[in-house]
């Protein structure tokens, strides 16, 4: 006599499946393959490396490689720096960490563009800030915050610390304060407690925040046209592929350039992730016992 089959227990999200992976065709692999095709296929023909080979021997554009690199890499630092002290002062749960999460929110919703014309309004030569220098006799010579590197660098960090303190408060408040307390029992001061159980354990978050923070620096594209100067010191490589893009009418070559700044972000993101294995990579919380 056949044993009857049981009935088979079915995954409740399992429908979720194909309509998740179409999403992410859609929406990532697709467009990233089409991209990648079209750079091989260039405009005017003469062979599937020359958009590379035009961008690598043009003076107007590889140099534009660096130059992103110096107004991200500093945005960067600064942002997931200054981010760690502020957090680390606001991790435990109080207005004061309320007031702030709530007002470093608001450059978030505002977007690089709103920030950039506040930063016109303010900083610009006729700001109230230059004339507020000049006034208290600070700064005799002519303040230049505006259309040029620092302007940009600013506006990076106005619009990219939020994120990047958001992200660090809350891996500051995943960690278990009872490991600091436990240090502190065995004589360990503030500093000490810092430096050998905070940090440590804080570094495989901090390296996300960072490698996220750099992106978004370095697909910086407004701030470097209304703050900087896109002609000179700020003609970062968004600026030349929309060019190429937009003025050249040369889709090819504009796929090619966002090619090579998606190659570029992946090689210091892959950098920033192989240098967190020398760190702490276990449990950061603990259960009540």
């Amino acid at each position: 006599m056949s044993t009857p089959a049981l009935p088979t227990r079915r995954d409740p999200k399992g429908w979720l499946v194909a309509p998740a992976l179409i999403f992410i065709l859609a929406l990532f692999i697709y467009p990233f393959a089409y991209g990648l095709a079209l750079s091989f296929n260039p405009m005017n023909g003469g062979g599937a490396l020359v958009n590379y080979v035009t961008f690598f021997t043009d003076t107007s554009m590889w140099p534009t490689i660096i130059v992103t690199m110096k107004l991200a890499v500093p945005a960067t630092l600064i942002n997931v720096g200054v981010s760690v002290p502020v957090a680390f002062a606001l991790r435990r749960s109080s207005p004061y960490q309320k007031l702030a999460t709530t007002l470093l929110v608001i450059p978030v919703t505002l977007g690089t563009v709103l920030i950039a014309d506040g930063m016109l309004t303010y900083f610009g030569p006729n700001g109230w800030f230059p004339q507020a220098l000049q006034g208290l006799h600070l700064y005799t010579d002519e303040v230049r915050l505006t259309h040029n590197y620092w302007g940009v660098l600013i506006s990076l960090v106005v619009s990219g610390f939020p994120f990047a303190f958001l992200l660090t408060l809350s891996y500051v408040t995943g960690i278990d304060p009872t490991l600091a307390r436990a240090a502190a029992t065995l004589g360990a001061n503030p500093w000490q407690q810092f430096r050998r159980i905070y940090l440590p354990l804080l570094m495989p978050g901090l390296t996300m925040t960072a490698c996220l923070s750099f992106v978004q620096a370095f697909s910086v594209f407004p701030s470097a046209v209304l703050l900087g100067a896109p002609a000179g010191p700020t003609r970062v490589i968004s600026i030349a592929a929309a060019e190429a893009a937009f003025e050249s009418y040369d889709y090819s070559l504009a796929s090619t350039i966002a090619i090579l700044m998606g190659f570029v972000q992946l090689l210091v993101v892959g950098g920033m992730l192989g240098a967190r294995r020398f760190f702490y990579t276990g449990p950061v919380t603990g259960g009540k016992g």
